[in-house]
C-alpha cells in the first residue's frame, strides 16, 4: 500500500473490542446525548477542530485535529462525562493514532467494515454518517474532516459497486439471527421476542422476518409508535410494553437491543418468567442490557455482543476475498486526499495574494473614478475585477503545483514574506 503523509495534524483515539473487554467498553459507550455533550466539551473547552465522535456497540472513538497529542485530556473528558475514573491502568485499552495518515486510514477501515467484528458490517457506515451530521451540527467539522468524510462515503459507494465485500448478510444482527437459528434448530416451533427496536433491533427483526423459520416472532419497545411501524413492515406480532413479563414467559429466545444505562433484564426478572425448561438470551446492547448474572439462572443460556462470532459462510468467504480490493480503493482515496491536503498549505498564501491584488485594484479604480460617470465606473470595476481573477487563477494554479513538490516550504515562505511586504506597501 502506498504510504502518504499529511501535513494536517489529524489524530484519532480508539477504544474498541480489539483491545478493550466488554466490561470496559460498556462503561464508556455514548448515546446520542452524550456524543453531543462530548463534542461541545472537546470543541469549546479543549479547542479541538475537525472533531468526530463515533460510538457503536464495538467501539468509542474520537477523531480530531491538534498540533500536539491531546489523547490524555480527551480520556479525562470522556471519563468525567461517564462518571468513570480512567486511571493509567486503562491506557492499554486505548489506541492512540498521532499520524494523520494512520488516523484517516483507520476511519476508512472502520466505516467500510474492515475493522468490524463481523467483516463488512454494513450498519457501521450509517453510524459514521450520523456522527458526521452531529459534528456538522456542533460546528466542529473543519475543511479536512469534510473532505475526508466525503472521500469515505465515495469509497463506500465504490466498494458496493465494484467489489463483493458487501455480499450476503453478515452484519452483527445477521450473525445473531444465524446463531439463534443454529441454537434452536432442534425446537419444533421456536418463539422469538425482540426487545428494543433501534437500528440494531430493527435490523434483527428484518432478518428474522426474511428467514421465516420461527413459529412466532414478536417485538416490544418502550416507545410504541416505533414498534407499530416496524411490526407492520415486517409482519411481526406487537407486544405492548406493559405486557412484556407475559411475553418473556412465552418466549424461547429473547434478543435484547435496548439502549439503557444499566441492565434491564436482571436475574430476578428472568427467574420469575422461566416457565419453559430452557431460554436463550442474546444481548446486542451496549452497555449490556442483560445482567451477566442472568447466565446463572437455571435453564438460561446467555450470549452477549462479544460472543456473536462471524459465521463461516459463502458470503463471508467472498468478503475476505474482496479485502485487497477494498484496501486498494482506500489507498486510491487516501492518495487523492493527500494531494488535496498539500494544497491547504498555500491557502493562507492565496488569501494574501488575493488581498494584495484587491488592494491594488481598488487603489487604481479610486484614482480614476472621480473623473468617470457612474456607467464608466461600473465598467471599470467589472474589467479590473475580471482581469484580477484571471491573473489570480494562474498564480493560484502555480502555487498549488509548487505545494506538491518536495522541499516546497522555503519557497512558499519566501512568497508569504513577499506578499506580506507588498500588502504593507499597498496599504
Amino acid at each position: 500500500m502506498t504510504q502518504v503523509a499529511f501535513a494536517h495534524p489529524f489524530r484519532a483515539l480508539s477504544l474498541s473490542f480489539k483491545r478493550a473487554p466488554l466490561a470496559v467498553r460498556e462503561q464508556l459507550a455514548l448515546d446520542e446525548t452524550a456524543c453531543h455533550q462530548l463534542l461541545r466539551t472537546l470543541r469549546h473547552e479543549l479547542g479541538l477542530t475537525d472533531l468526530l465522535v463515533l460510538s457503536t456497540c464495538q467501539r468509542t472513538e474520537v477523531y480530531y485535529a491538534a498540533r500536539a497529542d491531546r489523547s490524555t485530556e480527551i480520556m479525562q473528558a470522556l471519563g468525567q462525562l461517564k462518571n468513570c475514573l480512567i486511571d493509567p491502568g486503562w491506557q492499554p485499552y486505548f489506541e492512540v493514532m498521532s499520524d494523520a495518515a494512520a488516523a484517516a486510514r483507520h476511519l476508512f477501515a472502520v466505516a467500510l467494515g474492515l475493522e468490524a467484528r463481523v467483516l463488512g458490517d454494513w450498519q457501521i457506515i450509517g453510524q459514521v454518517k450520523q456522527a458526521y451530521r452531529w459534528a456538522v451540527q456542533a460546528e466542529a467539522a473543519g475543511p479536512f474532516l469534510h473532505r475526508l468524510l466525503h472521500a469515505v462515503f465515495a469509497a463506500h459507494k465504490r466498494v458496493q459497486q465494484e467489489t463483493s465485500f458487501r455480499s450476503g448478510t453478515a452484519s452483527a444482527s445477521g450473525a445473531a439471527v444465524e446463531l439463534v437459528a443454529e441454537l434452536t434448530a432442534q425446537l419444533a416451533s421456536p418463539r422469538v421476542l425482540v426487545v428494543g427496536v433501534g437500528s440494531i433491533g430493527a435490523d434483527v427483526c428484518r432478518h428474522l422476518a426474511a428467514r421465516n423459520a420461527f413459529d412466532r416472532v414478536a417485538l416490544c419497545n418502550r416507545t410504541r409508535s416505533k414498534a407499530v411501524v416496524l411490526a407492520a413492515e415486517c409482519r411481526l406480532d406487537l407486544v405492548e410494553f406493559d405486557e412484556l413479563p407475559t411475553a418473556l414467559r412465552e418466549a424461547d429466545v429473547v434478543i435484547s437491543a435496548i439502549t439503557c444505562p444499566q441492565a434491564f433484564f436482571t436475574p430476578r426478572l428472568v427467574a420469575e418468567t422461566m416457565q419453559c425448561n430452557r431460554k436463550l438470551f442474546v444481548d446486542l446492547s451496549m452497555p449490556r442490557s442483560v445482567a451477566p448474572a442472568v447466565a446463572q439462572v437455571p435453564g438460561v443460556t446467555l450470549y452477549n455482543i462479544d460472543a456473536i462470532k462471524s459465521k463461516t459462510s459463502a458470503a463471508l468467504e467472498l468478503r475476505w476475498a474482496a479485502v485487497p480490493q477494498v484496501h486498494a480503493i482506500i489507498a486510491n482515496h487516501l492518495a487523492e486526499l493527500h494531494t488535496w491536503s498539500q494544497t491547504l498549505r498555500v491557502s493562507p498564501l492565496i488569501h494574501q495574494l488575493k488581498n494584495h491584488l484587491e488592494a491594488l485594484r481598488r487603489q487604481e479604480v479610486s484614482r480614476y473614478s472621480r473623473r468617470l460617470s457612474p456607467t464608466e465606473t461600473t465598467l471599470i470595476e467589472a474589467a479590473t475585477r475580471s482581469l484580477m481573477q484571471k491573473v489570480l487563477k494562474q498564480q493560484v494554479l502555480h502555487l498549488k503545483r509548487v505545494s506538491l513538490c518536495d522541499g516546497a516550504e522555503p519557497l512558499l515562505a519566501q512568497f508569504s514574506k513577499l506578499f506580506a511586504f507588498e500588502n504593507e506597501r499597498a496599504s
